[in-house]
């Protein structure tokens, strides 16, 4: 059955432990010259806790995966000193429900996606994402990852720049991220510099597999 004629209300949906042997999805360790550092499999995120291990959480649709490829090649030939740095990838229904439960009487839901209705990430088709130098080392965007303010949102970097909350290196540095990432024919949102997703977010949930 293509996606066209799956039925939009109840999208296929697949368990996480069966990811290996489904033919839609790539592991990102296929992905040459990529690196990887999922920071919700570590405590290294802003709930300091690991949401993912055991699980393999390093999977993107293998449409989303080769759009990456992509990226990762047009970087390498703008600038062989730099490399791409997976932050988070795919991102089980079981995990999103974990992060909206944590956010619950907080202003920080504006930043998830209610798991209802599903992240992006749940379908492998968004990654969060940023640049290493050549030692390893990120580039300075202005905020860390997962810093959840007005500072993180790219539509206000002009104004920020202005009250000299962010500078014209650390807006360079998010501008070659996105163009790299657009090169693979992903976009960007307006509140998370590091936040991509591949395709439309309607077409995505409605006729992509659902990862619980």
């Amino acid at each position: 059955m293509t996606r066209d004629a799956r039925d939009a209300r109840n999208p296929p949906t697949l368990p996480i432990e069966a990811i290996g042997s489904h033919p839609e999805f790539r592991h990102l360790s296929s992905i040459e010259g990529v690196r990887i550092d999922l920071r919700y499999a570590s405590p290294n995120n802003f709930v300091g806790r690991d949401l993912y291990s055991p699980i393999d959480c390093a999977w993107l649709h293998r449409d989303a995966a080769e759009g990456l490829a992509r990226a990762v090649q047009w970087l390498k030939s703008e600038r062989s000193d730099l490399r791409l740095l997976v932050l988070d990838a795919l991102r089980p229904q079981r995990a999103q429900e974990a992060l909206w439960e944590r956010l619950q009487g907080t202003d920080l839901l504006m930043y998830l996606a209610n798991p209802v209705r599903g992240s992006i990430h749940s379908f492998g088709m968004a990654v969060d994402i940023t640049i290493t130098n050549s030692q390893g080392e990120e580039l300075d965007m202005g905020t860390p990852f997962d810093d959840l303010s007005a500072l993180s949102h790219p539509k206000l970097e002009i104004d920020h720049l202005a009250k000299h909350l962010i500078s014209e290196q650390q807006i360079s540095h998010r501008a070659l991220l996105r163009e790299a990432m657009q090169q693979g024919g992903f976009a960007g949102i307006s509140t998370e510099w590091w936040h991509f997703d591949h395709g439309d977010r309607d077409q995505v949930r409605a006729g992509y597999t659902r990862i619980l």
